[in-house]
């Protein structure tokens, strides 16, 4: 029942009810309540989520269903090789989506070879052809960009193709591509931009080399294909190019996956080896030449030794380079209303609800600092942090147990802390670390044993006495 006020009027000796939704649990649960405390009529938005990637658009669109004025801002600067995509940030346009479809190619060719063993007769030798990958690839992240803009209509959220750069508190100038200005307010803002891969800042490298931006959607087979860099992105793409029977080299100037399980990342590595990949370690490039135009051309790698003066020389067709990322915070104004941003890596801080330094930004996804960099956890995050800000829930993200995969040829999931990790939490004298190594039955003498996989699992544990 709603509360009844008694304003007694003197003057003209009366009284009157006035009905109120503030003691309506009715109104508290509907979210009628919710917005009226908190909807601001003086900005234009509630919500302006600048970044369309998955957290971005996961916030965007929860926030739109709490019944609040959602906008978000998205332009893709291309890169330095003119690759750029449509609606739905790194994960669907130039990363998990089509890298695992490309793991799946190579897969297939495998499961192909194998499958002679298994009395599968192949009249002729399989071949495969990049260019019907990467456009059957194409189509299918075109379908998933045209699905989230349909989405994005659906749920009344104003999407605006244009780059969103803060002027003063509370207000952004979004930009088009063809340089025209508007300007916006909103209560409350999302950072959601993501991050984008980062160059080796040598001669040559942004003029001849690629990175995973430019690999998915490459016109052309890259041929023989020196991949730089250590990280699960390097390993992925280089395994499954590998897979599609390149000649591939990894060159990597310290560890191999570094952040995960050590032993897990030199049992990936040396599957990979079995598949024909070559590592250079210890070496970083100092220059990329072009010896030869083309689709692909030739290029000549001047490499150095990290432990060393020793310098190497190598000819590609391709080089690709994976040695990490960085967001993209450095041109969206941040500094003109204050939000603090780590110099060296570009990333946010937040606190536990994703709030940054000025109380009414928070950010998402890639871009937080000290979080893990995985598509499944900024969807989570976003959609909890838009339930907080606007449907009256308290639940939080959980980043530590969050379940990830490296998509190597050889498989590698993990959950929780590496070993590496834990001992630097827990200590090593409180842990309790155990190995198994399993084969599928296909390796026991009935088949052939190249046919089976073999799996490892390792479980780190904490010691219950501690």
């Amino acid at each position: 029942m709603p509360i009844k006020h008694r304003v007694q009027r003197k003057s003209l000796k009366t009284s009157h009810t006035v009905s109120s939704p503030l003691g309506n649990p009715q109104a508290h649960q509907s979210g009628v309540l919710q917005k009226l405390l908190q909807e601001d009529p003086a900005c234009d938005y509630d919500l302006i989520v600048i970044g369309c990637g998955s957290g971005g658009l996961s916030c965007a669109q929860e926030a739109a269903a709490l019944g609040r004025r959602v906008m978000v801002l998205d332009l893709v600067v291309p890169s330095p090789q003119g690759t750029s995509w449509g609606l739905g940030g790194t994960c669907v346009n130039v990363g998990c989506i089509p890298k695992k479809l490309m793991h799946q190619a190579a897969l297939l060719g495998q499961a192909l070879t194998d499958s002679r063993k298994f009395g599968w007769e192949c009249s002729q030798q399989v071949k495969h052809n990049w260019e019907t990958m990467t456009e059957a690839i194409q189509k299918h992240v075109g379908s998933l960009n045209r699905s989230y803009q349909r989405a994005l209509r659906e749920k009344a959220v104003a999407y605006v193709n244009s780059y969103g750069e803060f002027v003063e508190h509370h207000k952004i100038k979004a930009t088009n591509g063809k340089g025209q200005e508007t300007y916006y307010t909103a209560a409350k803002f999302v950072i959601a931009t993501g991050e984008r891969p980062r160059y080796l800042g040598i001669q040559g490298d942004k003029e001849y080399c690629i990175t995973s931006d430019d690999l998915f959607s490459l016109p052309y087979c890259p041929g023989a294909t020196l991949v730089v860099g250590g990280s699960s992105v390097a390993l992925e793409c280089a395994g499954f190019l590998a897979g599609l029977g390149l000649e591939v080299t990894v060159m990597v100037s310290s560890q191999l996956l570094q952040g995960f399980d050590q032993e897990m990342a030199e049992k990936v590595a040396s599957s990979m080896q079995q598949l024909g990949v070559r590592f250079l370690r210890k070496f970083v490039p100092v220059e990329v030449q072009q010896l030869e135009k083309g689709s692909p051309g030739k290029l000549k790698v001047v490499a150095k030794s990290t432990e060393g003066t020793e310098m190497i020389e190598g000819l590609y067709n391709t080089v690709l380079l994976a040695i990490g990322r960085d967001s993209c915070t450095k041109k969206i104004g941040l500094e003109k209303i204050g939000v603090k941003v780590n110099e060296k890596t570009g990333k946010i801080p937040v606190n536990d609800v994703e709030q940054s330094s000025v109380p009414y930004v928070y950010a998402v996804g890639d871009v937080v600092e000290g979080q893990p960099e995985l598509m499944p956890v900024a969807v989570q995050a976003g959609r909890l942090l838009a339930r907080r800000l606007f449907g009256g829930r308290l639940e939080k993200c959980d980043y530590i147990n969050a379940p990830t995969v490296v998509f190597t040829p050889l498989e590698y999931g993990c959950c929780g802390y590496a070993e590496e990790k834990a001992v630097e939490v827990y200590r090593k004298e409180n842990l309790e670390v155990r190995s198994t190594t399993l084969c599928s039955g296909l390796s026991s003498g009935q088949w052939p044993a190249e046919t089976a996989t073999p799996v490892t699992r390792r479980l780190s544990t904490v010691n219950s006495t501690m």
